[in-house]
């Protein structure tokens, strides 16, 4: 299905961009701004947090593509959303330590935020049962307790995380690093993130924590991929 681009007063030619392991993207050509159109989950109440995210993000030196709202002034509209399309080299994950300090200062920027609506933590999911993408309930008993178990490890500081820090979120602009796809963003352990960018100092805990995360959110979007990390989760009790 292509996006619903008249929704926003356009008409132009969509292409479909690979990287989107959850949701469709496409990007249009021959504007005088290119744009990317992506599926979301995401409700207005979600996009609509990500403004003040993303205004710390941008004050930590980061480039950040915003959304653009559709004509009727909603930023996701019928299960779409839209952004302006940055061009750019990509990151390679050996390039992750050097955006380490500008993720501190993002960190900092957003220490007072809230939680992301309907979202919830690693550690309020010691208790409750759904947030984000996560429902335990649909977790085989052994992993929801494993999950558990390495949740319940952290004890670092919590903030608001970018959430999916890799390589392919990541673009070399002519003027700034631009951080893309916060679609995982939340309030949780700041692990979750600096395990990526310094990845020398990350514990044996935030690591078998992340790898938990990555089973419980992935578990019925990508119930392959969730299969194989739960594996390695497991060989790490």
């Amino acid at each position: 299905m292509l996006p619903p681009i008249h929704l926003w007063g356009l008409s132009a030619p969509l292409e479909p961009l690979g990287g989107g392991h959850r949701n469709a993207v496409f990007r249009t050509s021959e504007l005088a701004q290119d744009l990317v159109f992506k599926s979301t989950r995401r409700t207005e109440a979600q996009l609509r947090w990500l403004a003040p995210v993303h205004d710390a993000a941008e004050a930590a030196g980061f480039a950040v593509p915003r959304l653009i709202p559709a004509q009727d002034g909603r930023l996701g509209s019928e299960g779409w959303t839209c952004e302006p399309w940055i061009e750019g080299r990509p990151f390679q994950p050996e390039d992750l330590p050097r955006i380490a300090g500008k993720i501190d200062v993002f960190h900092r920027n957003t220490s007072d935020l809230p939680q992301r609506p309907d979202f919830r933590s690693s550690s309020d999911l010691l208790h409750e049962t759904s947030g984000g993408d996560v429902d335990l309930c649909a977790l085989p008993a052994d992993l929801l307790a494993l999950c558990r178990k390495a949740w319940g490890a952290l004890d670092g500081e919590v903030g608001v995380i970018h959430g999916d820090l890799t390589a392919g979120n990541l673009i070399h602009t002519d003027t700034a690093t631009a951080l893309i796809d916060w679609d995982e963003a939340r309030v949780d352990d700041l692990a979750f993130d600096t395990l990526r960018t310094r990845p020398e100092a990350a514990t044996a805990a935030e690591k078998t924590a992340a790898l938990a995360w990555e089973v419980a959110c992935s578990w019925i979007l990508e119930p392959e991929h969730a299969a194989l990390v739960a594996r390695v989760l497991k060989s790490r009790f």
